[in-house]
């Protein structure tokens, strides 16, 4: 039996990779989350109750001792546990490097001391921002384009920066201690239980509320949106397929859509048609983001399957029977980040 480990399995990219390497019935599966960005939430719960083959290790992987608690040695270590959230990130910099940083170097000190089948490290297309805008890097983007940051003292920044640290941290251990691993760069990744700090699920918040004018910010920004479960059956090949020692890889879907049509077909969805306040993007977003998935075509003969209405409808309804868990502020601007 293949054992995983999923490093913030209980947060919404965790909880359906989690979702599918269960489904697959011979993974046994380890999942390690503070529980403060995932929940333990009636999905989560029913998943654990279902699944006897799924184990749960609560605890703070910013601290060396958590790492105490898992004492297996895996096939798959997934790397998932970090900040992430325009919203997270704007408010609390300095955490955001704190804790990405810390959870990355722990993880990678532990498998370099127990050793461990393949590591995938989750990254993001932020770090593809600065050459984006620069004009530097082309859209699609693909994997060899230069990353950075505009402005390091920016708050927003961070993320991309501790994401750079992480990246590079994976790389070097990777070559000097002997295990594979894989940099998943993912692109705008959406679908049932991701919150409410980004654009979609913030939309059908307040569409479901019917909130009647609806601010609506960067209108005219571009975007490519994966749906899920395609994400997770990326992740799922990329574990499994040849590599040469690590290897960095756009995951995503490469059908890029303007902001402004997403709404279209977000508002299709909801039955609603409110008033549009259009107002400027947020500081610091970048204008388009579209991955180039050749080498993740090429390493796994990936494609997207699940359409961007049918992607939108199945979140839509899993909002609309979890309305219980909605806990966001009108107050602040919707985010087109991942």
């Amino acid at each position: 039996m293949v054992k995983a480990l999923v490093l913030g399995g209980a947060g919404f990219i965790g909880y359906h990779l989690v979702s599918g390497l269960a489904a697959q019935g011979d993974v046994q599966i380890t999942i390690v989350d503070n529980l403060s960005r995932g929940q333990l939430d009636p999905d989560l719960e029913r998943l654990l109750t279902d699944n006897n083959q799924i184990d749960l290790v609560a605890g703070d992987l910013t601290r060396t001792e958590t790492f105490d608690l898992i004492t297996d040695r895996f096939d798959r270590v997934y790397l998932l546990a970090g900040v992430v959230g325009v919203r997270n990130v704007e408010s609390q910099p300095a955490k955001v490097l704190h804790t990405n940083t810390n959870i990355v170097l722990n993880t990678l000190e532990w498998v370099k001391n127990v050793g461990c089948g393949r590591l995938l490290y989750a990254s993001t297309s932020e770090t593809y921002a600065a050459s984006v805008e620069q004009g530097t890097g082309p859209v699609p983007t693909g994997e060899s384009v230069p990353i950075g940051v505009m402005d390091v003292q920016h708050p927003r920044a961070t993320y991309a920066i501790s994401k750079i640290l992480g990246e590079a941290a994976v790389t070097h251990y990777s070559q000097d201690f002997g295990f594979e691993a894989v940099i998943v760069r993912y692109h705008n990744v959406y679908g049932p239980r991701m919150g409410f700090e980004h654009v979609i699920p913030e939309w059908m918040d307040k569409l479901s509320r019917r909130m009647d004018p609806m601010p609506v910010y960067g209108r005219e920004q571009t975007r490519a949106f994966c749906y899920v479960t395609d994400a997770v059956d990326a992740t799922q090949e990329l574990m499994t397929c040849p590599l040469e020692r690590c290897e960095l890889v756009n995951v995503g879907n490469d059908d890029e859509i303007a902001i402004g049509k997403l709404l279209e077909k977000v508002l299709d969805v909801a039955q609603f048609q409110p008033k549009i306040q259009s107002l400027p993007a947020p500081s610091g977003a970048v204008s388009r983001r579209c991955p180039d998935i050749s080498k993740l075509r090429s390493l796994t003969g990936f494609e997207p399957v699940v359409p961007l209405d049918t992607g939108l409808s199945l979140t839509w309804d899993w909002y609309g029977s979890n309305r219980s868990l909605q806990t966001m502020s009108d107050a602040l601007p919707s985010s087109v980040h991942e």
